[in-house]
Parts: C-alpha cells; structure tokens; sequence
C-alpha cells in the first residue's frame, strides 16, 4: 500500500516544478493504486492545463473516468484520441473495455478482432478480454438476476429546499434573469397564460467551477417552494445498453408526478455532449432521448423546471440551446465583493473571531471563486490551530490572519477564463459568451 508520506513528498516536488506532466501521471497513478480517483482525476485535469493535447494524460484520465463510471466523459477522451492515431493498440484497448462497460460488448468484441487483425498487440491480454467481453454478452440476465438489480431503478431523492435568494449574496443580474424566467411565470400564470407562455422550460448556468451554480439552483427551488431534485452522471449514466435512457425517461417522470419541481443536472455537458464528436451510437442515443423529454414530445413539462450547470458549454451539443428548450443561457461570474463578503461570513459565524473586518478581506479577493475562499479559511485556521496548540489556548481568527492566507490561495477562476476568453472571441457568432467577454472588458 503507497503511504502518504511518499505521496506528500511527490506532491510537494510537483508544488517545486508544477509543469512537470511525468510527474503528475505517477502521482496519479499512485492515487489509482490506492482507489482514490478523485484525487487522480484533478491531477491528470491539472496535468492537461499544462498540455492540452498531452496523449498520456487523455488516456490515463479517461482510465480514471472509467473507474469512476463517468463512461459518457471517458468515451468522449478515448474518441480523440483515437481520430489522431486510429492504430494504437493503447486507445482501442480502452475504446473496448468502455464500450464493454457500457454494454456494447459486440461492439468491443469488433475492436478486440480489429487489434489482433492488424497485429497490434503481441500480449495475450486481449484474448482474455475478449473472452470477458462474450461472457458479459452471454450473462447478462444471469447477472442481473442473481444480484436483484432493477433495471432503470432510481437513487434520486426529491427534497424540499430550505434555501432561497435571500441566502444568495450578491450575483443580483443572474437572479433577476431566473426571476424572469422560472419564478414569475409560477407565481403569475394566468398572466403569462394569456401571452401563450407556460411555467416551465429550461435555463443553462455556466461558469467557472466552484462558484454557485448549484447553490443557485437549490435556492431557486426554494423561491417558488418546489421539489428540488438534482441529477448527477452516476443518476443517470448505466453500463447496459438503453438503461442510461430509461433512467434519463424516469427521472423526469418523477419530476412530472411532483410539480413544480426543479430538475438539476450538474456538469450537463457530460450527458449532452456534441454528438458529432462521437463514434459510438450510444451516446447519440441518450443526447436524442435527452432532447426528447425537454420538448416533452410525448407528455407535458409544465411546471417542471430544468436548470444544468456546465462548466464547458461550448462542449453542449447545439441542439440543447432551441427555444423551449435550454433557451436562456446565463453566466454565472465568481463571486462579485457583497457576496464574496456574505461566504466568508457564514464560513467563520462559528468561529472565534475579533474585529474581523470581512469587506476588507473581500476586497482583496477579487477573481475568486467559493471554493477558494473556503481554502483561503481553511489555511488562516491550520495557522491558527498551530499558534493555538503553542499558547494553548482559543486563539480567535482576525482580519490579518485571512488577508495572510488569501496571498497563498491563487484565484482558480483565472484558468477558466483563459479558455473562455478564446471561445468568446473566436467562437462567438451567436452572442452567446457576451457576458464573459464584458465580465473581462473586452469589446467585441
């Protein structure tokens, strides 16, 4: 078992020399080695940053997409891969061990014969996996049977929010907007009624990671007292052929059965990537029975309310943004200075603390995102926590102690933006990166 002295000492010499990529894919493999792929997948993701071409990383992360069941992200990866060099033996192993795990095991058996016909793989690794691959084609009733396994079953509890905008500091424009959007036309529907428009439809939220996209999400649930239900990839997302769509179909039926209710899903762009970036039919097939439940073609999505948050939208499949259905995209910013005071607000109430002057720590935070003020928090506590172990006593936090520790937290927002400055002016016919580009000055 790799200890974490030996992790740490690896870790502390990639601090030294971050660009190292070698190194960030034996730190990750270490992580693997010990089942602990998230910490793998944000190594090999920082890795990328780096080099974003970078064949070892694209294949090693898409490896840990797998292990995690991100199968959809871990397909999308391995196709890239495979449009550079459709010959290494490396990608078609992992192509047909993914569409073996997502129940394409005919398919994966093609690939398997397609590596030994061309003779790129001497080892005799993919014989047994192919024979793995017929025993999952041949066993799975067998499978399913003995491990009592529902097929389409949900793990997807609706709750009630007890969050609303009051809870929401700042970010005043991006309320207003789900104002318009989601929360007038359930508090005022005779009126919108009369105008043809019906409670409901969907709206995209995007942004850099770490800044309230789901939060605002539960919180608007909470605006209009609806069922508040979010989705993840390992919701929906299922090994067997047509079971991802059952699951897709059901979870809106629930939310159907509950209105209002708002239907969150998180990292979207996973479920809805562009279909034409895919080889493989499955995914096509859950992007089409993605787009059929949010036109309602076969029921009506009144009062269903459907937010998704990306951090990637211009990875989303083009389809998703036709009106009726994520027709209203809305750019979610880091934190402006009123709400980056409220989060570290409720980030130290429960601490000791003296004449904490939080707007001034605020202010000097500019760019950052919830998630880095919480580790500019938690270093001013270790700080703390030391001094407090030596004097032995409650040491309380201060306005010196944070203002410290945000000079060692880099804002994270700044590699998000360096990406999406570059899609919002060069990729932008539509209008659709306006607000990033006047978030960052920029005039078009």
């Amino acid at each position: 078992m790799i200890d974490n002295k030996t992790i740490e000492s690896l870790k502390l010499a990639l601090e030294a020399s971050p660009s190292n990529i070698p190194l960030h894919i034996h730190i990750a493999d270490l992580y693997c080695q010990r089942e602990e792929f998230d910490h793998a997948e944000t190594l090999l993701r920082n890795a990328l940053k780096f080099e974003p071409d970078h064949k070892e990383v694209k294949l090693q992360l898409s490896k840990v997409y797998g292990r995690e069941g991100k199968f959809s992200i871990a397909l999308v990866l391995i196709e890239e891969l495979l449009e550079a060099d459709k010959n290494n033996a490396q990608f078609l192993e992992q192509y047909a061990s993914l569409l073996a795990k997502t129940g394409q095991s005919k398919e994966a058996i093609k690939v398997q014969e397609e590596i030994k016909r061309k003779g790129l793989n001497e080892e005799d690794s993919s014989v047994d996996f192919l024979n793995r691959a017929i025993d999952v084609v041949e066993g799975r009733e067998r499978i399913l049977e003995d491990t009592n396994i529902e097929e389409g079953s949900l793990d997807i509890e609706p709750i009630q929010s007890d969050t609303d905008f009051s809870d929401v500091g700042g970010m005043e424009k991006v309320k207003d907007e789900i104002r318009i959007k989601i929360i007038l036309p359930l508090t005022n529907q005779d009126l919108y009624k009369a105008y043809g428009k019906k409670a409901g439809g969907g709206i995209l939220l995007y942004g850099p990671p770490g800044c309230g996209k789901t939060f605002l999400a539960k919180a608007t649930a909470g605006e209009v007292k609806a069922q508040f239900m979010s989705v993840g990839l390992n919701d929906i997302l299922n090994m067997w052929i047509g079971q991802s769509e059952e699951r897709l179909h059901n979870t809106f039926e629930m939310a159907r059965k509950q209105t209002p209710s708002v239907l969150f899903f998180d990292e979207v762009d996973a479920l809805g990537a562009k279909r034409s970036d895919m080889r493989q039919s499955s995914g096509r097939h859950l992007i089409n029975q993605f787009l059929s439940e949010l036109d309602g073609v076969d029921t009506d999505n009144e009062g269903v309310l459907v937010l998704a948050a990306t951090n990637a939208p211009w990875h989303l499949d083009t389809a998703f943004r036709r009106p009726g259905r994520f027709d209203r995209i809305i750019f979610v910013p880091p934190p402006d200075e009123t709400a980056r005071t409220q989060i570290l607000k409720l980030m130290t109430k429960e601490m000791p603390q003296d004449k904490l002057d939080l707007i001034k720590v605020a202010r000097k935070c500019d760019g950052f995102s919830g998630a880095d003020l919480k580790a500019v928090v938690d270093i001013a506590v270790e700080d703390l926590l030391r001094t407090s172990i030596k004097s032995g006593k409650v040491e309380p936090i201060t306005t010196k102690h944070l203002l410290k520790a945000s000079k060692q937290v880099p804002p994270s927002t700044k590699e998000w933006f360096a990406t999406a400055r570059n899609h919002a002016i060069y990729a932008n016919e539509a209008g659709l990166y306006d607000d990033v580009l006047s978030y960052l000055n920029i005039k078009r």
